[in-house]
């Protein structure tokens, strides 16, 4: 089946409704992810080279091959996870190191493609050396949470399953949106969508919000789902402009309101950390520090000091 495609310019695919054409947003791809591939190819010769040998050679070399090309689909994952990781203000360490699994599975599929009767050891060492070149290539795993100093675990978990249910309606509307094969409508959820994650960022930061904003994460992101999926199948089908700017109208009104609600959480978040910073000057202030009148303290003297204060001020030390 055909698909259409256009610009801005092009005849009946410019904004509806007079808005700027939006832009996409950068997908999230780790900088190395193009690296697995590569490895998955230089190991080809285990897998070509299996059919010139016996049977045991040939497990052995199939073996190898499968194991190192599970390896890289694993550290591929790993990659994705951390880009994720890395493009989130708040965020989990990945559950499963899939990178530090990858580098195993790397050693060992080099250890099996280079076993042979007598040479183990040797072995051995080409697969601790492949587990060493591994991390060299692709580094380790996030092995820390960011941004999550003093998050209660429990509120945590609860904003965290909140989220990925989130995060599933969202990958659902742009599912939905990519059959109607209209790229500046796919263009427009993605920055309906980048409006929706920052939200989640806000809720992570401090899962405390996760009250004020579980509506919008799951009643709202649902309806523009369900809305979003009956738009798709009416518009390939008919094409009409007006069922168009219709939904680009929903669009623009749920993200208006999604932004307002982040934004009514950061000035929440800032109420609070104003009534923190008064309260902390008024418990100084009945402690006796002031903030405008320093404690003033003494530098250690020396020897030296001590010996010109004693000739300018020889009534000094006597009087304390």
């Amino acid at each position: 089946m055909a698909k259409r495609f256009g610009g801005r310019f092009s005849p009946g695919m410019g904004p509806q409704n007079g808005n700027l054409n939006p832009v996409p947003a950068a997908p999230i791809r780790h900088r190395l992810a193009g690296r697995p591939k590569y490895v998955t190819l230089a190991a080809l010769p285990f897998l070509f080279g299996a059919f010139f040998q016996d049977p045991a050679g040939m497990a052995g070399s199939l073996a190898a091959f499968g194991v190192i090309a599970s390896a890289m689909w694993m550290t591929g994952e790993g990659l994705a996870a951390e880009a994720a990781y890395e493009v989130r203000r708040v965020a989990r360490r990945p559950a499963i190191p899939r990178k530090l699994f990858g580098s195993v599975l790397t050693g060992l599929g080099l250890g099996l493609g280079a076993a042979e009767p007598g040479s183990l050891a040797g072995a051995g060492l080409i697969g601790a050396t492949g587990i060493v070149l591994h991390w060299l290539a692709f580094g380790a795993d996030p092995m820390r949470d960011k941004g999550m100093a003093g998050v209660d675990d429990f509120q945590g978990e609860r904003a965290r399953k909140m989220i990925e249910e989130g995060e599933g309606h969202l990958v659902q509307i742009r599912d939905a949106i990519r059959r109607t094969g209209d790229r500046w409508l796919e263009a427009r959820v993605d920055r309906f969508a980048a409006t929706v994650e920052d939200l989640f960022d806000r809720v992570r930061s401090n899962p405390g919000d996760l009250s004020a904003a579980r509506r919008y994460m799951g009643v709202y992101l649902m309806g523009a789902r369900d809305a979003t999926a009956k738009f798709a199948d009416l518009y390939r089908r008919t094409q009409d402009p007006a069922v168009r700017q219709s939904y680009e109208t929903f669009l623009d009104d749920l993200e208006k309101d999604f932004s307002a609600k982040s934004r009514r959480l950061l000035e929440g978040d800032k109420s609070d950390l104003d009534i923190e910073i008064s309260v902390l000057r008024d418990r100084l202030a009945r402690e006796g520090v002031r903030a405008s009148e320093p404690a003033q303290l003494e530098a250690p003297r020396t020897e030296t000091a001590r010996f010109l204060d004693g000739l300018l001020n020889p009534g000094r030390d006597k009087a304390r």
